[in-house]
């Protein structure tokens, strides 16, 4: 008889959207801090070294975020580290990306890889080992993965496992905030309702058995705040999830375009804002670390009063 080696034992480690709820709380802050480590957009103090070869430019960035991450942390619920950017420096990239995440894990701080995978079988198994699940007696990278849905259920079923038995949370791309959503996610069905739509009944009913305590489910959905309106739409979908908002700051999105997103309560949505944080130095005169503390503190006061909580 073959065993379901996805479902695995139902354990009682926290619930990744009780341990958010918690955080946000705690911190009266619903902001996601992007780590976009860009060698040519680095300070001036790390951007030589940066110039120098692969290691040296993973050492700098991992310089770069850990200084965001000390910045930040005081006006942040967590940090949203963007994968490619340290896939781009090959072996040392992915070392830093180690360190950045262990670090700002030291700060207090929720770490939500930004990775957007999606795949089926062994693959997808090997893809929420690699970012969800504890190793050696170590943490799992990440608390939490962006995962791509549109592959259907089996290719989300080893991350939704890691779920139930790591306490890990996932965020299902939805409806994102790039301009060619409409090439697919905005396709009409047979019901003249758009794909996307389609999809966030799915994520909703996937996440049904993950709502913890605070009655958050683990199995969030990306949404774009480049769209207000689908923001309001998704949150009428998805009572229990919580939103991962990108778009606000470079993209164009403020946050009264997110407001109603936290109906279902001050933790049911994260603003992430990346270059409009970590690249604020670009704009002032201030210091690097001052500026993104500045724009977090700013993003983080807005949001809470948007949010109406």
């Amino acid at each position: 008889m073959v065993q379901n080696i996805e479902a695995g034992p139902t354990t009682t480690v926290r619930a990744f959207g009780d341990r958010l709820a918690e955080a946000v709380e705690r911190k009266r802050s619903q902001l996601l801090v992007g780590l976009d480590p860009m060698p040519e957009l680095l300070p001036i103090e790390l951007a030589g070294e940066a110039g120098l070869g692969r290691s040296q430019a993973a050492d700098a960035c991992t310089r770069f975020c850990c200084g965001v991450i000390d910045a930040v942390a005081a006006y942040a619920v967590g940090v949203k580290p963007q994968l490619a950017f340290f896939e781009a420096l090959g072996a040392p990239g992915m070392a830093a990306l180690e360190k950045v995440c262990s670090y700002a894990r030291t700060a207090g701080l929720i770490v939500v890889a930004d990775a957007k995978r999606g795949d089926i079988g062994s693959t997808a198994r090997a893809y929420a080992a690699a970012y969800l699940e504890a190793h050696d007696e170590q943490l799992p990278l990440a608390d939490a993965l962006t995962v791509n849905p549109y592959l259907g259920l089996d290719s989300l079923e080893p991350f939704l496992a890691a779920c139930r038995r790591e306490g890990a949370g996932i965020f299902c791309l939805v409806k994102t905030s790039n301009e060619g959503v409409a090439d697919i996610q905005d396709l009409a069905l047979l019901d003249g309702k758009p794909l996307w739509q389609h999809v966030a009944r799915l994520v909703a009913e996937w996440g049904e058995e993950l709502v913890g305590e605070h009655g958050l489910s683990s199995v969030g959905a990306v949404v774009g705040a480049t769209h207000p309106r689908a923001v309001g739409e998704a949150r009428r979908l998805l009572p229990r999830a919580v939103l991962l908002l990108p778009g606000v700051g470079a993209q164009g999105a403020g946050p009264a375009d997110v407001a109603r997103a936290f109906t279902s309560g001050p933790a049911s949505a994260l603003v992430a804002a990346s270059r409009s944080v970590i690249y604020a130095f670009r704009s002032t005169d201030d210091d690097w670390r001052s500026a993104a503390a500045a724009e977090a503190a700013r993003l983080k006061s807005e949001v809470w009063a948007a949010s109406g909580w």
